[in-house]
Protein backbone atom coordinates (compact mmCIF):
# COMPACT_ATOMS: atom_id res chain seq x y z
CA UNK A 1 0.00 0.00 0.00
CA UNK A 2 2.88 2.69 0.65
CA UNK A 3 4.47 1.57 -2.45
CA UNK A 4 1.40 2.82 -4.29
CA UNK A 5 0.93 5.81 -2.49
CA UNK A 6 4.61 6.52 -3.02
CA UNK A 7 4.36 5.68 -7.03
CA UNK A 8 1.02 8.20 -7.31
CA UNK A 9 2.84 11.34 -8.99
CA UNK A 10 2.71 14.67 -7.00
CA UNK A 11 2.44 17.46 -9.78
CA UNK A 12 -0.58 18.55 -11.20
CA UNK A 13 0.00 17.67 -14.52
CA UNK A 14 1.15 13.71 -13.83
CA UNK A 15 -2.16 13.58 -12.09
CA UNK A 16 -4.27 14.31 -14.90
CA UNK A 17 -2.94 12.12 -17.17
CA UNK A 18 -2.99 9.08 -14.92
CA UNK A 19 -6.80 10.41 -14.45
CA UNK A 20 -6.99 10.18 -18.01
CA UNK A 21 -4.99 7.15 -19.20
CA UNK A 22 -7.31 5.41 -15.78
CA UNK A 23 -10.90 7.06 -17.51
CA UNK A 24 -9.75 5.73 -20.96
CA UNK A 25 -9.44 2.46 -19.36
CA UNK A 26 -12.69 2.57 -17.91
CA UNK A 27 -14.07 3.38 -21.52
CA UNK A 28 -12.58 0.25 -22.90
CA UNK A 29 -13.85 -2.02 -20.13
CA UNK A 30 -17.28 -0.52 -20.47
CA UNK A 31 -17.40 -0.81 -23.99
CA UNK A 32 -15.95 -4.00 -24.08
CA UNK A 33 -18.84 -5.28 -21.73
CA UNK A 34 -21.21 -3.57 -24.03
CA UNK A 35 -20.37 -5.43 -26.40
CA UNK A 36 -20.23 -8.57 -24.94
CA UNK A 37 -23.84 -8.06 -23.78
CA UNK A 38 -24.70 -7.02 -27.31
CA UNK A 39 -23.20 -10.75 -28.36
CA UNK A 40 -25.10 -12.66 -25.70
CA UNK A 41 -28.45 -10.71 -26.95
CA UNK A 42 -28.01 -11.62 -30.15
CA UNK A 43 -27.12 -14.99 -30.02
CA UNK A 44 -30.56 -15.20 -27.16
CA UNK A 45 -32.35 -13.50 -30.10
CA UNK A 46 -31.40 -16.31 -32.80
CA UNK A 47 -32.32 -19.10 -30.79
CA UNK A 48 -35.35 -18.18 -29.88
CA UNK A 49 -36.26 -17.53 -33.85
CA UNK A 50 -34.19 -20.81 -34.81
CA UNK A 51 -36.82 -22.77 -32.14
CA UNK A 52 -39.87 -20.41 -33.40
CA UNK A 53 -39.07 -21.75 -37.23
CA UNK A 54 -38.70 -25.37 -36.19
CA UNK A 55 -41.64 -25.12 -34.25
CA UNK A 56 -43.89 -23.43 -36.98
CA UNK A 57 -42.15 -25.63 -39.54
CA UNK A 58 -42.90 -29.28 -37.12
CA UNK A 59 -46.61 -27.90 -37.14
CA UNK A 60 -46.55 -27.31 -40.75
CA UNK A 61 -45.26 -30.52 -41.61
CA UNK A 62 -47.21 -32.84 -38.84
CA UNK A 63 -50.02 -31.05 -38.47
CA UNK A 64 -51.11 -29.35 -34.68
CA UNK A 65 -51.24 -32.21 -32.34
CA UNK A 66 -53.73 -29.95 -29.74
CA UNK A 67 -54.31 -26.38 -29.00
CA UNK A 68 -51.50 -26.31 -25.95
CA UNK A 69 -49.17 -26.50 -29.56
CA UNK A 70 -50.51 -23.89 -31.21
CA UNK A 71 -50.35 -21.68 -27.32
CA UNK A 72 -46.89 -22.74 -27.32
CA UNK A 73 -45.93 -21.30 -30.58
CA UNK A 74 -47.53 -17.91 -29.98
CA UNK A 75 -45.70 -17.59 -26.52
CA UNK A 76 -42.20 -18.25 -28.71
CA UNK A 77 -42.78 -15.98 -31.00
CA UNK A 78 -43.83 -13.59 -28.14
CA UNK A 79 -40.34 -14.77 -26.19
CA UNK A 80 -38.83 -13.85 -29.91
CA UNK A 81 -40.52 -10.34 -29.96
CA UNK A 82 -38.86 -9.32 -26.66
CA UNK A 83 -35.34 -10.57 -26.93
CA UNK A 84 -35.12 -9.32 -30.66
CA UNK A 85 -35.74 -5.71 -28.99
CA UNK A 86 -33.43 -6.29 -25.80
CA UNK A 87 -30.82 -7.43 -28.36
CA UNK A 88 -31.11 -4.05 -30.51
CA UNK A 89 -31.53 -2.28 -27.79
CA UNK A 90 -27.92 -3.77 -26.45
CA UNK A 91 -26.26 -3.14 -30.42
CA UNK A 92 -27.16 0.70 -29.59
CA UNK A 93 -25.89 0.72 -26.56
CA UNK A 94 -22.50 -0.80 -27.21
CA UNK A 95 -22.07 1.22 -30.43
CA UNK A 96 -22.43 4.36 -28.10
CA UNK A 97 -19.94 3.10 -25.86
CA UNK A 98 -17.28 2.12 -28.95
CA UNK A 99 -17.28 5.46 -30.25
CA UNK A 100 -15.94 6.97 -26.92
CA UNK A 101 -12.97 4.21 -27.22
CA UNK A 102 -10.32 4.00 -30.28
CA UNK A 103 -9.07 0.47 -29.44
CA UNK A 104 -12.13 -1.59 -28.97
CA UNK A 105 -13.89 -3.32 -31.96
CA UNK A 106 -17.46 -2.42 -32.77
CA UNK A 107 -20.09 -5.57 -32.83
CA UNK A 108 -22.89 -4.93 -35.86
CA UNK A 109 -25.64 -7.35 -35.82
CA UNK A 110 -26.67 -9.81 -38.89
CA UNK A 111 -29.88 -9.05 -39.99
CA UNK A 112 -32.02 -10.57 -42.86
CA UNK A 113 -32.51 -9.06 -45.82
CA UNK A 114 -36.08 -6.58 -45.31
CA UNK A 115 -38.66 -7.19 -47.73
CA UNK A 116 -39.52 -4.56 -50.10
CA UNK A 117 -42.84 -2.70 -49.50
CA UNK A 118 -45.67 -3.83 -51.64
CA UNK A 119 -46.34 -2.23 -54.63
CA UNK A 120 -49.48 -1.20 -54.10
CA UNK A 121 -49.01 0.94 -51.11
CA UNK A 122 -49.07 4.82 -52.91
CA UNK A 123 -45.67 6.48 -53.36
CA UNK A 124 -44.72 9.80 -52.09
CA UNK A 125 -41.47 11.26 -53.98
CA UNK A 126 -39.77 13.75 -51.86
CA UNK A 127 -37.05 15.25 -54.13
CA UNK A 128 -34.36 17.14 -51.90
CA UNK A 129 -32.65 20.13 -53.40
CA UNK A 130 -29.59 19.26 -54.89
CA UNK A 131 -26.35 21.11 -54.85
CA UNK A 132 -26.06 24.45 -56.60
CA UNK A 133 -22.17 24.64 -56.63
CA UNK A 134 -19.22 21.86 -56.53
CA UNK A 135 -18.06 21.23 -52.77
CA UNK A 136 -14.42 21.26 -54.44
CA UNK A 137 -13.89 23.86 -56.36
CA UNK A 138 -16.73 25.63 -56.13
CA UNK A 139 -17.88 25.48 -59.75
CA UNK A 140 -21.40 26.06 -60.67
CA UNK A 141 -21.65 23.54 -64.11
CA UNK A 142 -23.08 20.55 -62.74
CA UNK A 143 -25.25 17.58 -64.25
CA UNK A 144 -26.97 14.98 -63.00
CA UNK A 145 -25.73 12.03 -62.81
CA UNK A 146 -28.08 9.25 -61.12
CA UNK A 147 -30.18 9.16 -58.02
CA UNK A 148 -29.94 7.39 -54.29
CA UNK A 149 -33.84 6.41 -52.94
CA UNK A 150 -34.14 5.42 -49.74
CA UNK A 151 -37.59 4.20 -49.03
CA UNK A 152 -39.39 4.79 -45.29
CA UNK A 153 -42.47 3.10 -44.62
CA UNK A 154 -44.93 5.43 -42.44
CA UNK A 155 -48.81 5.90 -41.46
CA UNK A 156 -51.06 8.32 -41.71
CA UNK A 157 -52.95 9.18 -38.20
CA UNK A 158 -56.46 8.33 -38.45
CA UNK A 159 -58.57 11.87 -39.46
CA UNK A 160 -61.86 12.29 -38.87
CA UNK A 161 -64.59 14.80 -41.03
CA UNK A 162 -67.86 15.80 -41.11
CA UNK A 163 -69.41 14.90 -44.81
CA UNK A 164 -72.13 17.66 -45.44
CA UNK A 165 -74.27 16.40 -47.82
CA UNK A 166 -76.28 19.15 -49.93
CA UNK A 167 -79.62 18.80 -51.67
CA UNK A 168 -80.84 22.09 -53.03
CA UNK A 169 -84.31 23.26 -53.25
CA UNK A 170 -86.78 24.49 -56.57
CA UNK A 171 -89.23 26.09 -56.79
CA UNK A 172 -91.08 26.19 -60.28
CA UNK A 173 -91.70 29.56 -62.06
CA UNK A 174 -95.06 27.93 -63.53
CA UNK A 175 -96.77 25.97 -60.63
CA UNK A 176 -94.50 26.94 -57.59
CA UNK A 177 -93.93 23.12 -56.88
CA UNK A 178 -90.95 22.45 -54.93
CA UNK A 179 -88.62 20.25 -56.14
CA UNK A 180 -85.49 18.40 -54.28
CA UNK A 181 -83.24 15.34 -54.86
CA UNK A 182 -83.96 12.58 -53.07
CA UNK A 183 -81.85 12.03 -49.92
CA UNK A 184 -79.08 9.39 -50.27
CA UNK A 185 -79.10 6.28 -48.57
CA UNK A 186 -77.85 5.88 -45.26
CA UNK A 187 -76.94 2.49 -43.97
CA UNK A 188 -78.99 2.95 -40.51
CA UNK A 189 -81.57 5.32 -39.77
CA UNK A 190 -80.85 9.08 -39.87
CA UNK A 191 -77.24 8.46 -40.96
CA UNK A 192 -75.27 9.91 -38.54
CA UNK A 193 -72.63 7.83 -39.08
CA UNK A 194 -71.07 6.95 -42.26
CA UNK A 195 -70.47 3.12 -42.83
CA UNK A 196 -66.25 3.19 -42.50
CA UNK A 197 -67.39 4.36 -39.34
CA UNK A 198 -69.94 2.02 -38.36
CA UNK A 199 -67.89 -0.76 -39.99
CA UNK A 200 -64.94 0.17 -37.84
CA UNK A 201 -67.02 0.25 -34.24
CA UNK A 202 -68.35 -2.88 -34.96
CA UNK A 203 -65.40 -4.79 -35.92
CA UNK A 204 -63.49 -3.33 -32.74
CA UNK A 205 -66.68 -4.50 -30.82
CA UNK A 206 -66.37 -8.12 -31.98
CA UNK A 207 -63.40 -8.69 -33.98
CA UNK A 208 -61.54 -6.60 -31.41
CA UNK A 209 -63.34 -7.36 -28.38
CA UNK A 210 -63.00 -3.76 -27.78
CA UNK A 211 -66.95 -2.45 -25.68
CA UNK A 212 -67.84 0.68 -26.85
CA UNK A 213 -67.26 2.15 -23.38
CA UNK A 214 -63.61 2.01 -24.26
CA UNK A 215 -63.70 2.85 -27.94
CA UNK A 216 -65.86 6.31 -26.58
CA UNK A 217 -63.17 6.80 -24.63
CA UNK A 218 -60.28 6.65 -27.53
CA UNK A 219 -62.38 8.71 -29.55
CA UNK A 220 -62.96 11.68 -27.24
CA UNK A 221 -59.20 11.64 -26.55
CA UNK A 222 -58.74 12.38 -30.47
CA UNK A 223 -61.40 14.72 -30.20
CA UNK A 224 -64.34 13.30 -31.46
CA UNK A 225 -66.65 12.78 -28.36
CA UNK A 226 -69.39 10.30 -29.21
CA UNK A 227 -71.43 8.98 -26.36
CA UNK A 228 -72.24 6.22 -25.44
CA UNK A 229 -75.87 5.53 -25.72
CA UNK A 230 -75.51 7.18 -29.77
CA UNK A 231 -72.85 4.15 -30.38
CA UNK A 232 -75.18 1.62 -28.34
CA UNK A 233 -78.07 2.60 -30.88
CA UNK A 234 -75.93 2.57 -33.85
CA UNK A 235 -74.87 -1.24 -33.34
CA UNK A 236 -78.05 -2.58 -32.62
CA UNK A 237 -79.43 -0.89 -36.29
CA UNK A 238 -76.14 -2.62 -37.81
CA UNK A 239 -77.57 -5.99 -36.17
CA UNK A 240 -80.84 -5.16 -37.73
CA UNK A 241 -79.90 -4.29 -41.05
CA UNK A 242 -77.61 -7.15 -41.56
CA UNK A 243 -80.12 -9.86 -40.02
CA UNK A 244 -81.70 -10.74 -43.64
CA UNK A 245 -78.49 -11.33 -44.75
CA UNK A 246 -77.79 -13.98 -41.71
CA UNK A 247 -81.01 -15.79 -42.57
CA UNK A 248 -80.43 -16.13 -46.26
CA UNK A 249 -76.75 -17.99 -45.31
CA UNK A 250 -78.41 -19.71 -42.80
CA UNK A 251 -81.02 -20.82 -45.21
CA UNK A 252 -78.08 -21.85 -47.16
CA UNK A 253 -76.30 -23.81 -44.48
CA UNK A 254 -79.14 -26.00 -43.91
CA UNK A 255 -79.98 -26.87 -46.84
CA UNK A 256 -77.20 -29.24 -46.84
CA UNK A 257 -76.95 -32.96 -47.86
CA UNK A 258 -74.58 -33.30 -44.99
CA UNK A 259 -73.80 -31.07 -41.82
CA UNK A 260 -70.79 -31.53 -39.69
CA UNK A 261 -72.48 -29.61 -35.67
CA UNK A 262 -70.04 -29.51 -32.48
CA UNK A 263 -69.77 -26.86 -29.87
CA UNK A 264 -67.24 -25.09 -27.26
CA UNK A 265 -67.34 -23.51 -23.88
CA UNK A 266 -67.47 -19.77 -24.35
CA UNK A 267 -66.65 -17.34 -20.92
CA UNK A 268 -69.62 -14.69 -20.45
CA UNK A 269 -68.85 -11.95 -18.36
CA UNK A 270 -71.90 -11.88 -15.41
CA UNK A 271 -72.79 -10.08 -12.18
CA UNK A 272 -69.66 -10.44 -10.26
CA UNK A 273 -68.24 -13.60 -11.83
CA UNK A 274 -67.96 -15.21 -15.15
CA UNK A 275 -70.36 -17.54 -16.35
CA UNK A 276 -69.58 -20.43 -18.88
CA UNK A 277 -71.29 -20.51 -22.26
CA UNK A 278 -71.96 -22.89 -25.24
CA UNK A 279 -70.96 -21.58 -28.77
CA UNK A 280 -72.87 -23.97 -31.56
CA UNK A 281 -71.24 -24.44 -35.30
CA UNK A 282 -73.17 -26.38 -37.97
CA UNK A 283 -70.52 -26.46 -40.95
CA UNK A 284 -71.67 -27.19 -44.94
CA UNK A 285 -68.90 -28.57 -46.44
CA UNK A 286 -69.73 -30.34 -49.69
CA UNK A 287 -66.36 -30.84 -51.84
CA UNK A 288 -64.79 -34.15 -49.93
CA UNK A 289 -67.45 -35.72 -52.15
CA UNK A 290 -67.22 -33.61 -55.15
CA UNK A 291 -70.11 -30.98 -53.83
CA UNK A 292 -70.15 -27.36 -56.41
CA UNK A 293 -71.37 -25.35 -53.60
CA UNK A 294 -68.65 -23.27 -51.39
CA UNK A 295 -68.79 -23.97 -47.56
CA UNK A 296 -70.19 -22.23 -45.29
CA UNK A 297 -70.94 -22.19 -41.21
CA UNK A 298 -73.40 -20.95 -38.83
CA UNK A 299 -72.83 -20.01 -35.64
CA UNK A 300 -75.43 -19.74 -32.36
CA UNK A 301 -75.03 -19.04 -28.37
CA UNK A 302 -76.82 -20.44 -25.94
CA UNK A 303 -76.00 -20.26 -22.10
CA UNK A 304 -75.68 -23.83 -20.98
CA UNK A 305 -75.70 -27.14 -23.46
CA UNK A 306 -78.85 -28.66 -22.97
CA UNK A 307 -80.07 -30.84 -25.40
CA UNK A 308 -83.32 -28.24 -26.43
CA UNK A 309 -80.50 -25.71 -28.23
CA UNK A 310 -79.40 -28.39 -31.10
CA UNK A 311 -83.10 -29.61 -31.24
CA UNK A 312 -83.90 -25.84 -31.86
CA UNK A 313 -81.41 -25.22 -34.23
CA UNK A 314 -82.09 -27.94 -36.76
CA UNK A 315 -85.77 -28.41 -36.41
CA UNK A 316 -85.95 -27.56 -39.94
CA UNK A 317 -83.10 -29.99 -41.27
CA UNK A 318 -83.28 -33.48 -42.32
CA UNK A 319 -79.97 -35.16 -43.45
CA UNK A 320 -76.97 -36.62 -42.51
CA UNK A 321 -74.99 -34.91 -39.21
CA UNK A 322 -71.86 -35.22 -38.19
CA UNK A 323 -71.04 -35.02 -35.08
CA UNK A 324 -70.07 -36.92 -31.76
CA UNK A 325 -71.93 -38.68 -28.69
CA UNK A 326 -74.03 -35.73 -27.06
CA UNK A 327 -76.84 -37.42 -25.57
CA UNK A 328 -78.64 -33.85 -26.72
CA UNK A 329 -78.55 -34.87 -30.60
CA UNK A 330 -80.34 -38.17 -29.88
CA UNK A 331 -83.73 -36.69 -30.21
CA UNK A 332 -82.93 -35.53 -33.49
CA UNK A 333 -82.41 -39.12 -34.45
CA UNK A 334 -85.50 -40.34 -34.22
CA UNK A 335 -87.66 -42.00 -37.35
CA UNK A 336 -90.85 -40.43 -36.62
CA UNK A 337 -89.14 -36.60 -36.91
CA UNK A 338 -90.84 -34.03 -38.66
CA UNK A 339 -89.62 -32.86 -41.33
CA UNK A 340 -88.17 -35.85 -41.54
CA UNK A 341 -85.47 -38.24 -40.26
CA UNK A 342 -81.72 -36.99 -39.33
CA UNK A 343 -79.08 -39.95 -39.97
CA UNK A 344 -75.85 -39.89 -37.42
CA UNK A 345 -72.74 -40.23 -38.56
CA UNK A 346 -70.32 -40.95 -35.82
CA UNK A 347 -66.76 -39.49 -36.35
CA UNK A 348 -64.02 -41.83 -36.33
CA UNK A 349 -61.16 -39.05 -34.96
CA UNK A 350 -63.28 -39.22 -31.75
CA UNK A 351 -63.22 -43.22 -31.20
CA UNK A 352 -58.82 -43.10 -32.13
CA UNK A 353 -58.18 -40.31 -29.30
CA UNK A 354 -58.33 -42.63 -26.22
CA UNK A 355 -56.38 -45.34 -27.63
CA UNK A 356 -53.84 -43.13 -29.19
CA UNK A 357 -53.40 -41.70 -25.50
CA UNK A 358 -52.39 -44.76 -24.68
CA UNK A 359 -49.93 -45.31 -27.92
CA UNK A 360 -48.39 -42.41 -28.27
CA UNK A 361 -45.53 -43.35 -28.54
CA UNK A 362 -43.32 -39.98 -29.07
CA UNK A 363 -44.73 -38.49 -26.32
CA UNK A 364 -43.72 -41.06 -23.87
CA UNK A 365 -39.97 -40.37 -25.60
CA UNK A 366 -40.40 -36.85 -24.61
CA UNK A 367 -41.50 -37.80 -21.40
CA UNK A 368 -38.36 -39.60 -20.86
CA UNK A 369 -36.36 -37.32 -22.09
CA UNK A 370 -37.82 -34.52 -19.43
CA UNK A 371 -37.20 -37.19 -17.01
CA UNK A 372 -40.78 -37.41 -16.15
CA UNK A 373 -43.04 -40.38 -15.30
CA UNK A 374 -43.62 -42.83 -18.61
CA UNK A 375 -47.05 -43.83 -20.17
CA UNK A 376 -48.40 -47.44 -20.43
CA UNK A 377 -48.54 -48.21 -23.70
CA UNK A 378 -51.33 -50.72 -24.61
CA UNK A 379 -50.02 -53.27 -27.63
CA UNK A 380 -54.17 -53.36 -27.90
CA UNK A 381 -54.12 -49.17 -28.16
CA UNK A 382 -51.11 -49.57 -30.32
CA UNK A 383 -53.14 -52.14 -32.55
CA UNK A 384 -56.46 -50.08 -32.72
CA UNK A 385 -54.52 -46.96 -33.69
CA UNK A 386 -53.13 -48.61 -36.51
CA UNK A 387 -56.74 -50.36 -37.98
CA UNK A 388 -58.04 -46.58 -37.74
CA UNK A 389 -55.18 -44.85 -39.52
CA UNK A 390 -55.31 -47.99 -42.42
CA UNK A 391 -58.99 -46.35 -42.63
CA UNK A 392 -57.66 -42.67 -42.76
CA UNK A 393 -55.22 -43.99 -45.71
CA UNK A 394 -57.96 -45.14 -47.71
CA UNK A 395 -59.64 -41.65 -47.06
CA UNK A 396 -57.13 -39.56 -48.56
CA UNK A 397 -57.18 -40.90 -51.95
CA UNK A 398 -60.81 -40.54 -52.04
CA UNK A 399 -61.09 -37.48 -50.53
CA UNK A 400 -62.33 -34.53 -53.67
CA UNK A 401 -64.32 -37.87 -55.67
CA UNK A 402 -68.01 -37.88 -56.29
CA UNK A 403 -69.90 -39.79 -53.28
CA UNK A 404 -70.40 -42.93 -55.47
CA UNK A 405 -66.53 -43.12 -56.22
CA UNK A 406 -66.06 -42.60 -52.58
CA UNK A 407 -68.69 -45.63 -52.02
CA UNK A 408 -66.99 -48.06 -54.06
CA UNK A 409 -63.68 -47.91 -53.10
CA UNK A 410 -64.89 -47.85 -49.55
CA UNK A 411 -66.77 -51.10 -50.08
CA UNK A 412 -63.79 -52.74 -51.67
CA UNK A 413 -61.04 -51.87 -49.22
CA UNK A 414 -62.95 -50.62 -45.73
CA UNK A 415 -65.75 -52.67 -45.81
CA UNK A 416 -63.24 -55.82 -44.76
CA UNK A 417 -61.06 -53.61 -42.60
CA UNK A 418 -64.00 -52.94 -40.40
CA UNK A 419 -65.67 -55.73 -40.35
CA UNK A 420 -62.17 -57.08 -38.68
CA UNK A 421 -61.69 -54.24 -36.74
CA UNK A 422 -65.62 -55.43 -35.04
CA UNK A 423 -64.43 -59.00 -34.47
CA UNK A 424 -60.74 -57.54 -33.02
CA UNK A 425 -62.69 -55.37 -30.50
CA UNK A 426 -65.06 -57.73 -29.29
CA UNK A 427 -62.54 -60.31 -29.02
CA UNK A 428 -60.37 -57.70 -26.88
CA UNK A 429 -63.74 -56.72 -24.77
CA UNK A 430 -64.48 -59.83 -23.85
CA UNK A 431 -60.66 -60.41 -21.68
CA UNK A 432 -61.18 -56.94 -20.43
CA UNK A 433 -63.45 -55.60 -16.86
CA UNK A 434 -66.01 -53.59 -17.64
CA UNK A 435 -63.74 -50.62 -15.43
CA UNK A 436 -60.95 -50.51 -17.91
CA UNK A 437 -60.23 -47.87 -20.03
CA UNK A 438 -59.90 -49.62 -23.33
CA UNK A 439 -63.55 -51.49 -22.41
CA UNK A 440 -64.90 -47.78 -22.43
CA UNK A 441 -63.18 -46.89 -25.80
CA UNK A 442 -64.32 -49.84 -26.89
CA UNK A 443 -67.98 -49.80 -26.07
CA UNK A 444 -68.12 -46.19 -27.43
CA UNK A 445 -67.79 -47.45 -30.55
CA UNK A 446 -69.58 -51.32 -30.56
CA UNK A 447 -72.78 -49.16 -28.50
CA UNK A 448 -72.85 -46.40 -32.03
CA UNK A 449 -72.01 -48.99 -34.50
CA UNK A 450 -74.59 -47.90 -36.68
CA UNK A 451 -73.13 -44.57 -36.93
CA UNK A 452 -69.42 -45.10 -37.31
CA UNK A 453 -70.56 -47.74 -40.48
CA UNK A 454 -72.68 -45.68 -41.91
CA UNK A 455 -69.61 -44.17 -44.07
CA UNK A 456 -69.90 -47.70 -46.24
CA UNK A 457 -72.92 -47.25 -46.82
CA UNK A 458 -73.12 -43.26 -48.23
CA UNK A 459 -70.33 -41.94 -50.06
CA UNK A 460 -71.12 -38.05 -49.20
CA UNK A 461 -70.34 -39.15 -45.47
CA UNK A 462 -66.78 -38.10 -44.02
CA UNK A 463 -64.54 -40.16 -41.61
CA UNK A 464 -64.04 -37.44 -39.39
CA UNK A 465 -65.78 -34.35 -38.01
CA UNK A 466 -62.48 -32.14 -37.87
CA UNK A 467 -64.51 -29.21 -40.33
CA UNK A 468 -66.61 -28.85 -37.06
CA UNK A 469 -63.44 -28.65 -35.02
CA UNK A 470 -61.91 -26.60 -37.31
CA UNK A 471 -64.65 -24.15 -37.29
CA UNK A 472 -64.72 -23.63 -33.38
CA UNK A 473 -60.83 -23.31 -33.01
CA UNK A 474 -61.12 -19.29 -33.93
CA UNK A 475 -63.53 -19.18 -31.35
CA UNK A 476 -62.26 -19.51 -27.69
CA UNK A 477 -59.86 -16.16 -27.27
CA UNK A 478 -58.61 -16.26 -23.64
CA UNK A 479 -55.96 -13.46 -24.84
CA UNK A 480 -58.64 -11.27 -25.38
CA UNK A 481 -58.35 -7.87 -23.11
CA UNK A 482 -62.07 -8.55 -22.04
CA UNK A 483 -64.29 -11.23 -21.24
CA UNK A 484 -67.35 -11.18 -24.04
CA UNK A 485 -70.61 -10.18 -22.23
CA UNK A 486 -74.01 -11.60 -22.77
CA UNK A 487 -74.89 -8.73 -25.77
CA UNK A 488 -71.79 -9.95 -27.38
CA UNK A 489 -72.34 -13.80 -27.32
CA UNK A 490 -76.06 -14.08 -28.01
CA UNK A 491 -75.21 -11.84 -31.21
CA UNK A 492 -72.29 -14.34 -32.38
CA UNK A 493 -74.48 -16.37 -34.68
CA UNK A 494 -71.47 -15.69 -37.73
CA UNK A 495 -71.70 -16.99 -40.89
CA UNK A 496 -68.52 -18.01 -43.31
CA UNK A 497 -68.85 -18.04 -46.83
CA UNK A 498 -65.61 -19.48 -47.74
CA UNK A 499 -64.10 -20.17 -50.72
CA UNK A 500 -61.33 -22.19 -50.11
CA UNK A 501 -59.53 -25.52 -50.87
CA UNK A 502 -60.02 -28.69 -48.88
CA UNK A 503 -57.58 -31.06 -47.41
CA UNK A 504 -58.99 -32.54 -44.82
CA UNK A 505 -57.30 -35.53 -43.95
CA UNK A 506 -53.91 -33.93 -44.86
CA UNK A 507 -50.63 -33.32 -42.67
CA UNK A 508 -50.13 -30.73 -44.14
CA UNK A 509 -52.92 -28.14 -43.17
CA UNK A 510 -52.29 -24.67 -42.65
CA UNK A 511 -55.16 -22.48 -40.40
CA UNK A 512 -53.50 -19.38 -40.02
CA UNK A 513 -56.26 -16.40 -40.39
CA UNK A 514 -55.24 -12.80 -40.54
CA UNK A 515 -58.35 -10.50 -39.74
CA UNK A 516 -58.57 -7.15 -41.44
CA UNK A 517 -60.42 -4.30 -41.23
CA UNK A 518 -62.26 -2.97 -43.86
CA UNK A 519 -62.33 0.47 -44.81
CA UNK A 520 -62.96 3.16 -47.25
CA UNK A 521 -65.74 5.62 -48.09
CA UNK A 522 -67.94 3.78 -50.33
CA UNK A 523 -68.13 0.50 -48.15
CA UNK A 524 -71.89 0.18 -48.51
CA UNK A 525 -71.57 0.28 -52.51
CA UNK A 526 -68.18 -1.69 -52.37
CA UNK A 527 -69.77 -4.49 -50.01
CA UNK A 528 -72.27 -5.09 -51.93
CA UNK A 529 -70.01 -6.16 -54.64
CA UNK A 530 -66.99 -7.47 -53.45
CA UNK A 531 -67.71 -9.43 -50.51
CA UNK A 532 -70.81 -11.23 -52.04
CA UNK A 533 -68.69 -12.51 -54.80
CA UNK A 534 -64.89 -12.89 -52.83
CA UNK A 535 -62.99 -10.63 -54.18
CA UNK A 536 -60.69 -8.24 -52.31
CA UNK A 537 -62.28 -5.11 -50.78
CA UNK A 538 -60.12 -2.41 -49.11
CA UNK A 539 -57.86 -3.59 -46.37
CA UNK A 540 -55.76 -1.80 -43.43
CA UNK A 541 -54.04 -2.76 -40.66
CA UNK A 542 -53.65 -6.38 -39.86
CA UNK A 543 -55.82 -6.70 -36.36
CA UNK A 544 -55.12 -7.93 -33.10
CA UNK A 545 -52.00 -6.58 -32.34
CA UNK A 546 -53.46 -5.25 -29.12
CA UNK A 547 -52.11 -7.76 -26.75
CA UNK A 548 -48.55 -7.30 -28.46
CA UNK A 549 -48.44 -10.75 -29.87
CA UNK A 550 -49.25 -11.87 -32.99
CA UNK A 551 -52.35 -14.20 -33.00
CA UNK A 552 -53.16 -15.98 -36.24
CA UNK A 553 -56.72 -17.40 -35.01
CA UNK A 554 -57.84 -20.92 -36.93
CA UNK A 555 -59.97 -22.28 -39.12
CA UNK A 556 -61.76 -25.17 -41.16
CA UNK A 557 -60.13 -24.73 -44.11
CA UNK A 558 -57.22 -23.35 -46.67
CA UNK A 559 -57.50 -21.53 -49.35
CA UNK A 560 -58.85 -17.56 -50.68
CA UNK A 561 -59.73 -14.89 -49.56
CA UNK A 562 -63.22 -15.23 -48.06
CA UNK A 563 -66.19 -13.09 -46.06
CA UNK A 564 -67.16 -13.20 -42.59
CA UNK A 565 -70.71 -11.80 -41.74
CA UNK A 566 -70.76 -11.04 -37.83
CA UNK A 567 -74.45 -11.21 -37.00
CA UNK A 568 -73.77 -7.88 -34.97
CA UNK A 569 -70.69 -6.77 -37.08
CA UNK A 570 -69.30 -6.95 -40.79
CA UNK A 571 -65.75 -8.22 -41.48
CA UNK A 572 -63.41 -9.25 -43.95
CA UNK A 573 -60.87 -12.19 -43.88
CA UNK A 574 -57.91 -13.89 -45.98
CA UNK A 575 -56.19 -16.49 -45.62
CA UNK A 576 -52.83 -18.28 -46.50
CA UNK A 577 -53.57 -21.18 -49.62
CA UNK A 578 -52.37 -24.51 -49.17
CA UNK A 579 -49.34 -25.58 -50.03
Amino acid sequence: MDAEREAIPDDIAALKEALAIERARALEIAAELAVARAKASNDSALIAQQKLRIAKLERQIYGQRSERSSRLIEQLALTFEELEADATEDELAAERAVARTTTVRGFTRKRAERQTFPEHLPRERVVIDPPTACECCGGNRLRKLGEDVTRTLESVPRQWKVIETVREKFSCRDCEKISQSPAPFHAIARGWAGPSLLAMIMFEKFGQHQPLNRQAERYALEGVPIALSTMADAVGSVCTVLDPLLRLVEAYVMAAERLHGDDTTVPVLAKGKTDTGRCWIYVRDDWPFGGAGPPAAMFYYSRDRKGEHPQAHLARYAGILQADAYDGYNQLYLTGRTPGPIREAACWAHARRPFFAMADIEENARRKAAGKKEIALSPIAIEMVRRIDALFEIERSINGKSAQERLEVRQTLSRPLVEELQVYMREQLAKLSRGHDLAKAFNYILKRWAGFTLFLEDGRVCLSNNAAERGLRGIAMPEALCIPSLSVCKHWNRVRVVDATRATLSGYRRFHRFRRQVFGVNLVRRAGHNLHRRQYAGFDQTAYRVTCDAQRCGRFGQGQPFAIFFRRSVGMDTAYAAN
